[in-house]
């Protein structure tokens, strides 16, 4: 590839960062709160508020889980973050992390029909998190935690999932898992690779690996293929500084060998290669992956700058690249899981997420692209094929009936329409308010 096409393709990469400010503050903010219920007249507050909603009240009292039914409680999602592990760019505080909230709550709405809300904390103090999440529970039908540093990501998520009786997961964990699990299974397939036999290397030991690692674990992979890595070196039961942390359980069940050294020593001979560390370029070089075994795969997920440019790692002989951004093929993105996830357990009045949710939703994600056709360039399904996303959360719905923590039992077509008409509303209706310019047309820029 010539400098002059290297050029083009980088500028073309940064190139969003330049029109999003102004874009943001054109529309002050990217998701509001709209009525859904009739109102023709200030005589119809007589029932959806005074003096008619007190009946409500009281049946709600009564029997709390009536709320479910009289309430939007079924929809509500909370998206809660301390602000301290934002994207690329670390701590930047509540305040800073606000826009990608927002944004997280468009994507809820936009692609599972899901209303979430934004809630920044002014705290970083993980039992004042956890104890501002049971505050609002009575509020919502689900928790989503989002880009919480680690350790004490791992602290607050599970404190809250024994102790809350709706869902709560950590989108950074669980919905990264998830997405991972669907482009492996593909990739490997396309290059005539079996996940259970495949060599991996994970780079980066924080939430999304580790909790990726546990889930490539319950999907039938040999932990035993699995090679870690944080900033300090190949994860082994000989280093005495992983002992106490999280990284030891990982440490143990992976590399048998004892082997250390560097990213480049972990990925010799490997098959797949995912990292979910420091935002690049260059954290990740072209001489490492040489080091690779023949049609090898890569998944570069730092945001908002993989750990390697596309052209790099295929420089590098690389025949399957993905990334999390959505300008780049294969975009191994949470965004393509955590929508249809929630929409599946809200649909069932779900009591947790668990692993196995994840994987039947990972798997229907994987099915839908291999039927389509696989290649180099598309080994997972892209955002705007929005037919995928009731898929899933049929799939995650009827996992959660099976395991026995779902509040109602839908049959396979009660899921699948439920939520396929609940998303299509939604987009349905943006498509509205942009025709008839309720939303303002995007000014040149």
């Amino acid at each position: 590839m010539s400098n002059s096409v290297e050029e083009e393709l980088l500028k073309k990469a940064q190139k969003w960062s330049s029109v999003a400010s102004p874009l943001h503050k054109f529309y002050s903010g990217k998701v509001e709160v709209m009525p859904k219920c009739i109102i023709n007249s200030l005589n119809d507050f007589n029932i959806w508020y005074t003096p008619g909603v007190a009946q409500v009240c009281q049946e709600i009292e009564k029997d709390k889980e009536k709320a479910y039914d009289y309430t939007s409680k079924w929809n509500y999602v909370a998206v809660v973050s301390d602000g301290t592990r934002v994207l690329g760019l670390g701590d930047i505080g509540s305040h800073g992390s606000l826009p990608v909230m927002e944004g997280k709550a468009l994507l809820f709405k936009y692609l599972g029909g899901v209303d979430a809300f934004p809630i920044c904390l002014g705290t970083k103090n993980p039992d004042e998190i956890i104890q501002a999440v049971k505050w609002i529970e009575p509020s919502f039908g689900g928790i989503n935690l989002e880009d919480l540093s680690s350790p004490k990501c791992f602290y607050i998520l599970d404190n809250l999932r024994k102790e809350m009786p709706i869902p709560v997961w950590h989108d950074d964990q669980q919905g990264t898992a998830a997405v991972i699990l669907a482009g492996a299974i593909n990739a490997l397939k396309l290059v005539g690779k079996k996940l259970k036999e495949a060599r991996f290397t994970i780079v980066g030991a924080g939430a999304a690996n580790t909790r990726t690692f546990y889930v490539l674990q319950a999907a039938g992979v040999d932990t035993k293929n699995i090679m870690i890595t944080d900033s300090s070196g190949i994860l082994s039961y000989t280093r005495d500084d992983l002992k106490g942390s999280y990284k030891w359980d990982l440490a143990l069940k992976s590399n048998p060998e004892g082997l250390e050294g560097d990213i480049r020593d972990a990925v010799k001979g490997s098959d797949i290669l995912i990292a979910a560390s420091r935002s690049g370029p260059n954290t990740i070089l072209k001489e490492d992956l040489k080091e690779m075994a023949s049609n090898a795969i890569v998944f570069a997920c730092a945001n908002p700058i993989p750990e390697i440019w596309p052209w790099e790692a295929k420089k590098a002989g690389i025949r399957v690249f993905a990334t999390g951004r959505s300008d780049f093929p294969n975009q191994v993105n949470n965004s393509l899981v955590f929508p249809a996830i929630f929409r599946g357990a809200l649909d069932v009045r779900a009591k947790t997420i668990s692993d196995e949710m994840c994987i039947s939703s990972a798997i229907a994600l994987a099915k839908y692209a291999e039927d389509k056709g696989l290649h180099e360039e598309y080994i997972i399904p892209k955002m705007d094929e929005w037919e995928i996303y009731p898929i899933q959360a049929t799939e995650t719905g009827l996992t959660a009936i099976n395991q026995g923590l779902s509040r109602r039992k839908l049959s396979r077509e009660e899921l699948f329409n439920n939520s396929q008409n609940i998303i299509k509303r939604t987009q349905d209706i943006v498509k509205l308010l942009i025709k008839n310019e309720f939303i303002k047309p995007l000014p040149s820029i």
